[in-house]
Formats: structure tokens, C-alpha cells, sequence
């Protein structure tokens, strides 16, 4: 057995047939506890229900994720800062991989800013990360953003420095953020060989979110690691039943709306 064949297995728990719905639920260190997180039990069972292959918390939240993940993955963030603190940007280690394992994890994340002043520190974090991980077998998710002074978050070349830097550091899994249509997402796609998924941002309308998918989906990305959008919804399980629906069944927007119960914007 190599390390490889742990990687192999665990993104298979994370994910289904090499797509992935993930839901990010981290953002209690970050913004506290917001609107979707009090009772981050009722969400984290209604997005699993709904079709989320894993959920993504700090590691102090696992005893909640467990018995309310309805048999889905479970994916620990290790590194966060604060919106109340001097720089939101300068994310700082929370969580090794012994720990995360300890708490249960399928996998284990880590948000770089590239691009930022913290850029240095934040890879050197990643590469020791995918060194620690990969002696255990643990897959790592890169959070690796566009997003600095002078830096266009949503620009393909800027997106597509990010992601490749994901897969040059030894990433297994690379979430950025979206360039706005399928068609710049492409170079994004051909920018590396590791799976792309795209973060979901501040909540849109229903119709937006799911456009967002299709059209990640069209470039040929691999999913979303979408919080916000999903766990902040009026409905958590249906929005994830939506995305879902885009992702593992190749569904339209019409479609995948219809599905969940949404085709009516309220």
C-alpha cells in the first residue's frame, strides 16, 4: 500500500466519480456565528441530505459535524484569521494533520491568498502541509485565491497562476474563485491537471448560484466548494439539492431549479 492508495480512497469520500460539493461551514472562526451557523447541526444534516459530498469546518467543530453528516466526508480547515482583526488576508495556522486526523477527517484544506502581501508565508504553509498529509495519506484541498493589492479576483490569468501554484506546492484539490462565464474558466481549467472547484462567494439569487455551476461545469471544472451560497440559504438542503443536481447529473439550470423546488424566485 502507498500513501497514494490512503489519497486515492479519501477523495472518493469526499467526492462522487471525481466531482465534488463541498460545503465550507468554517466561517464561525472567520465572522462568528452567523446566520446558517448557530445551529450549524440542522445545516450540516440538511446540506448532506440535500446532496453535499462533504462538509469543511475548523477542527473544534468536529463533535458537531459527526452524528449530523448523514455518512458524508468531513474535511478540516487549517489555517484562518478574522474579520474584526488587522488583516483578513493574513490567515495563520489553527490545525496540524495529526490533528485533523484525530478529529475525523477525510481531508484537510488550506487558504493561501496569492497574490497578497502573505503570499510567502501562506506557501510555505502549503508545501509543508502536503509533505505532513501525504505521510499519512490525507488528501489537501488548496484554497488558493487571486487576491492582493492590484490583484483582480476574478481575472483567468491571475486564477490560472493560482491553481497551477496549488498543483506545483502538491495539492490534490485546488478551490478558487470564479472568472465570471465558461469560457475564460477554461484557461482556468488548462492551467493544471489537479480538479478545480470554484468558491460560491456572497449569496446571490438561486438562479445565480446555479448559472455559476453550469458554467464551471461546461469549462470542465470539477465541482464547488460553496459556503455562503449554500449554508445561508432560507433552504440549505434545496439549494444544495440544486447544485447537486448541476454537478453529479449534469442537469440545466432549469433543470436543476425545478428539481429542488426553486424554479420560483421569491
Amino acid at each position: 500500500m502507498t500513501a497514494n492508495t490512503g489519497i486515492d480512497a479519501r477523495l472518493d469520500r469526499i467526492g462522487t466519480d471525481g466531482r465534488y460539493l463541498v460545503v465550507p461551514m468554517d466561517h464561525g472562526i472567520t465572522m462568528g456565528a452567523v446566520t446558517g451557523l448557530k445551529d450549524i447541526e440542522s445545516t450540516i444534516d440538511g446540506v448532506t441530505r440535500g446532496g453535499a459530498d462533504a462538509v469543511l469546518t475548523q477542527k473544534g467543530i468536529a463533535p458537531r459535524v459527526h452524528p449530523n453528516k448523514n455518512g458524508k466526508g468531513y474535511i478540516v480547515h487549517v489555517n484562518a484569521s478574522t474579520t474584526i482583526g488587522p488583516d483578513e488576508n493574513d490567515k495563520r495556522m489553527t490545525c496540524t494533520v495529526e490533528e485533523a486526523i484525530r478529529a475525523g477527517a477525510d481531508a484537510v484544506s488550506l487558504h493561501i491568498n496569492v497574490g497578497s502581501t502573505y503570499e510567502p508565508g501562506q506557501l510555505e504553509d502549503l508545501a509543508a502541509l502536503t509533505a505532513d498529509a501525504g505521510r499519512y495519506g490525507i488528501p489537501v484541498l488548496a484554497m488558493a485565491y487571486a487576491r492582493g493589492p492590484g490583484v483582480d479576483g476574478t481575472d483567468p490569468e491571475a486564477l490560472g497562476h493560482a491553481v497551477r501554484l496549488a498543483e506545483e506546492a502538491g495539492a490534490d484539490l485546488v478551490k478558487t474563485g470564479y472568472s465570471g462565464d465558461a469560457e475564460s474558466f477554461e484557461h482556468v481549467i488548462d492551467s493544471t491537471r489537479l480538479p478545480v472547484v470554484i468558491a460560491g462567494g456572497s449569496k446571490g439569487t438561486d438562479r445565480e448560484t446555479v448559472e455559476m455551476v453550469r458554467g464551471t461545469m461546461d469549462a470542465g471544472g470539477a465541482g464547488v466548494s460553496m459556503g455562503r451560497s449554500i449554508f445561508q440559504h432560507d433552504d440549505p438542503e434545496a439549494i444544495a439539492r440544486a447544485v447537486s443536481a448541476v454537478i453529479h447529473d449534469d442537469c440545466g439550470v432549469e433543470e436543476a431549479l425545478e428539481v429542488a423546488g426553486l424554479a420560483v424566485e421569491a
